[in-house]
Order: structure tokens, then C-alpha cells, then sequence
């Protein structure tokens, strides 16, 4: 019996023999008797997905199980150090963009490490420039001369549009914002910081008040920062429309400070935020004004920087702007414990009036990898591969989209991309327990993905950059796969 048949039986009732009238209920009754009595023809199961061939045999595995770490993590660690998984996964090894567990199960590594891994876990290249450096000097700081600090502030200098040629090395991303927030308010003379709502800046003290999500922040005094509204394209108030958004920045400035500032500071992709894209144009016009309130302007490429967005080597490069001030990390280590501020002579030069210093900052080992990095990112001609498999993805993603109402939005460019999760395509309402099931079903499929967005209903899809085609088909594979059986 036709769906449509069924559905107006069970509403209206049915006749039956010698006129009789059945209720509803007995219609029901009748139904589901003659589904029984005539079984439908099986279907045969549907068969997952197979993960791409890989030339690799990892080591066998003689550490701690997972059990055993995650009692001595629980026992050690802080309860704040949150994992991955109902059942989290012992990593043991790594090679390109895939991770294996300790039982030897291979994962398609589609986070790369948060976004750090840039040209692929254990990067022959790479290590061998890190292990060769270890064994001959390790450590010095810059008190006394040494070759690879300069050596790749040369090579990091000639990839930036402009004036940005002076480089400060740093450990990490949040301790970039940091830098670049006090050059910021040491150059202009004021103290007023512009965010954006949705943003991820960095978890110390200063940089949790540039962030813009609830979620990150702890009731600690924020210290002269103002959250505008995030141009987002597709949950965003104003839509794609770049000019009102800008207008709310000046509102801010007019309304809400002195007049003057000391900074703006924006991803381009907001990547924690969930692959926001902001709003073409939003960034020439935002920068225009707050340079006209006496403030400099900040790209955080922390994620989407050294071409992993394909269309450009920059985030900030798709917007047509060049910053005062740019801060790294994350993939200029390929895993190294590395990140950068470049920034103009004239602002750089602030740092002078005192004594500024960062131990481990440009080390000898972290220069020589983030160089070897650099190298093989050129050899390897990774902005173009991002841009050609990235394409390649976010087509199929589309296409998924089409098949499985819960997408609601396939965003990014490159290897930098979000698909975003809603149980109504028209309220935008997030699928926040649906995610979290699909999380786990691509995991028992070998797949790992990164969550973002306020709500965590965001896949975010940002691999190592040696990810490939087929790569790309197996991950749209499995969420197919996945979404199917929800």
C-alpha cells in the first residue's frame, strides 16, 4: 500500500466487507496484520564506506593503554583539560594526515591537531631539520647571535604584503595576541580594543578579553574591549551586507569610547566560531574606520594563514587589506611550539622604550623547523593543492547538502571549511545532540573532525594540507554514511 494510501486510511478509516465501517484504530489494527502477513522485500544493508589506501605500518604499541592514562590524566591533570569521545582515544602515532590508536586502528585526521598540522603529522622534512638542530644546539636565547632566528624571520618577512617585515617570535598564538594587543596600545596612545562577537583570541588573562564566545571566558574584568557584531554571512543580522556591519564598528567607536582607540583586531575566518567567513568587503571598511580613530588594525591568521585557505597565502589577502599588524602560530610549527608577530618598522619600534623579551621565543630548534616548514609548503606547492582539493570538498559537501536537510550551511574555502548542523533550515535552530551522535558515529569510522560554534554544532573540517582527493571523498562518504542512519 503507497504511503499517501496509508496515511489517509489511518486518518479516515476504512470499509469493509458488507459496508462495514472500521474506526481508525482497527484500520491501524489491519495495517499493520497485512505488513506482518506480507513481509516487504529486504533491502540489503548498506556497506560503510572504505578508508583510501595508505604505505604505512605503525610501531607496535608497548605504552600505557588509554585506560590506564586517562586515570593518571584524571588524577593529574586539571578538570578543565577536556578530551575528545564518550571513549577518548589513545593517539600513539602519527603520519601525514593520518593518526593511529594504540591498537594500530589508522584515523583520517581531519582537524590536524586544531589546525596546526600543516604539511602533515611527522613531515620527514621537518623532522629531520628539528632532530639535526636538537643534536647540535638546542637552546640560547637571543642574547647571543645565532643564524636561525634570522633565517627564518628573512623567509617569514618575504611572504608579507607592505611594510610588515619585522618579526618577534612568541610560543603560541594567545602570546601573539598579547604582543600585539600592547604594540597596538603602545602605538596609538589609547587603550579601546575592537573585537569581534564569535571570535577566538587566546586563553590568558588579556586575550580572553578579546575573545567573543561565552564559552572561553572567565568572569575576570576584560579590560577596555568592545565586541561589535560579527559579519557572518549566514547567522548574522545583516546577512552579507559588509556596509552595515562596518557602520555598527563606528557606532561602537562613537558610542561607546572616547572617540579614539588603540586596535581592531579580526580572523578572517573565524575558526573556534565554527569556519565563519566574514562578509566580503567588511574588513576594508572596518579598517578604514578605526584607522581614522587613530587605531591600527590586527589580522589574527592563527588558522588561516600559510595558504591553507587556497585562494590566497593570507586570510586577510581574500579581504584586500593589509593589516598594521599580523599574528601566528599553529601551522608555522607543523606541531612546534611556535608563533610570530610581523608589524611595521614604526610600530615595532615602540617595544624599545623598554626591555622586551621572550625566553623561548625563536629558539634554535622551533626556527629551524618553522623554516623547514616554510620550505615544504613551497616545495609541495600546498596553497594550490588546498585550493584544488578544497574546491573538491566543498562540492561534494554541497551536494550533501542537498540530499541531508540537517546542513544547513557548507562555509570556508580551501582546507579551512565548516558544515554547520540545524534541525530547521529556516529557524537555523542548532543540532546540537544530533552532532554530537554524528561526532561519534565518524569516529567509529575512522574519521576525526573538530567541533566549533557557540552551541558546538559545527564540523569543523581543517586537515593537515597533504590531505588529498580521495581523502575528501571518503570523509563526504562516511557523513553520508552516517547521516543515513540518524
Amino acid at each position: 500500500m503507497a504511503a499517501s494510501s496509508s496515511s489517509l486510511l489511518l486518518r479516515r478509516g476504512a470499509t469493509g466487507g458488507a459496508g462495514r465501517r472500521w474506526g481508525p484504530g482497527e484500520a491501524l489494527r489491519r495495517l499493520v496484520s497485512s505488513s506482518e502477513a506480507a513481509p516487504a522485500e529486504k533491502v540489503p544493508a548498506r556497506s560503510p564506506p572504505v578508508m583510501p589506501p595508505f604505505e604505512h605500518r605503525p610501531r607496535p604499541y608497548a605504552g600505557w593503554s588509554g585506560d590506564e592514562i586517562l586515570a593518571k590524566r584524571k588524577q593529574f591533570l586539571g578538570s578543565s583539560v577536556f578530551y575528545y569521545y564518550q571513549k577518548p582515544l589513545n593517539i600513539v602515532e602519527g603520519k601525514m594526515q593520518y593518526l593511529y590508536d594504540e591498537n594500530g586502528k589508522r584515523y583520517l585526521d581531519c582537524f590536524g591537531g586544531i589546525v596546526t598540522v600543516s604539511c602533515g603529522h611527522c613531515h620527514p622534512d621537518i623532522v629531520n631539520a628539528v632532530v639535526e638542530q636538537t643534536k647540535l644546539l638546542q637552546h640560547t636565547t637571543t642574547i647571543y647571535l645565532n643564524q636561525p632566528i634570522v633565517e627564518f624571520a628573512e623567509a617569514l618577512a618575504s611572504k608579507m604584503p607592505g611594510n610588515l617585515k619585522v618579526v618577534y617570535f612568541v610560543n603560541s598564538g594567545t602570546e601573539a595576541n598579547e604582543l600585539a594587543m600592547l604594540m597596538a596600545r603602545l602605538y596609538s596612545g589609547n587603550l579601546n580594543m575592537i573585537a569581534l562577537r564569535n571570535a577566538y583570541h587566546g586563553g590568558s588573562a588579556g586575550t580572553i578579553g578579546l575573545t567573543g564566545l561565552q564559552t572561553w571566558k572567565y568572569p575576570i574584568p576584560q579590560g577596555e574591549i568592545h565586541h561589535v557584531m560579527n559579519p557572518d554571512p549566514y547567522r548574522g543580522t545583516f546577512g552579507s551586507d559588509a556596509v552595515a556591519y562596518a557602520k555598527e564598528v563606528e557606532e561602537q567607536i562613537n558610542y561607546g569610547t572616547s572617540g579614539r582607540v588603540a586596535g581592531f583586531i579580526a580572523e578572517t575566518f573565524q575558526g573556534v566560531g565554527g569556519a565563519v567567513e566574514l562578509a566580503p568587503g567588511y574588513l576594508k571598511l572596518a579598517y578604514d574606520t578605526v584607522r581614522k580613530a587613530g587605531g591600527v588594525c590586527i589580522a589574527d591568521e592563527v588558522q588561516s594563514g600559510f595558504g591553507r585557505t587556497g585562494s590566497h597565502y593570507w586570510g586577510f589577502q581574500t579581504q584586500d587589506v593589509i593589516p598594521d599588524i599580523v599574528t601566528m602560530a599553529k601551522g608555522i610549527g607543523n606541531g612546534l611550539p611556535l608563533g610570530a608577530v610581523v608589524t611595521t618598522p614604526e610600530i615595532a619600534n615602540v617595544l624599545a622604550q623598554k626591555i622586551q623579551f621572550n625566553t623561548f621565543g625563536g629558539n634554535p630548534v622551533c626556527s629551524v623547523g618553522g623554516l623547514a616548514v616554510l620550505k615544504v609548503l613551497d616545495k609541495e606547492k600546498r596553497q594550490a593543492h588546498c585550493a584544488d582539493v578544497g574546491s573538491h570538498l566543498v562540492n561534494r559537501l554541497k551536494e550533501l547538502q542537498q540530499k541531508h536537510e540537517i546542513i544547513g550551511d557548507v562555509r570556508g574555502r580551501g582546507l579551512m571549511l565548516g558544515v554547520e548542523l540545524v534541525t530547521d533550515r529556516k529557524e537555523k535552530t542548532p543540532a546540537k545532540a544530533e552532532t554530537n551522535l554524528l561526532f561519534e558515529k565518524l569516529k567509529d569510522l575512522n574519521i576525526l573532525v573538530g567541533k566549533g560554534g557557540l552551541h558546538g554544532n559545527v564540523f569543523r573540517i581543517k586537515p593537515p594540507m597533504c590531505f588529498t582527493r580521495d581523502d575528501a571523498d571518503y570523509l563526504v562518504d562516511a557523513m553520508d554514511y552516517a547521516m543515513s542512519g540518524l
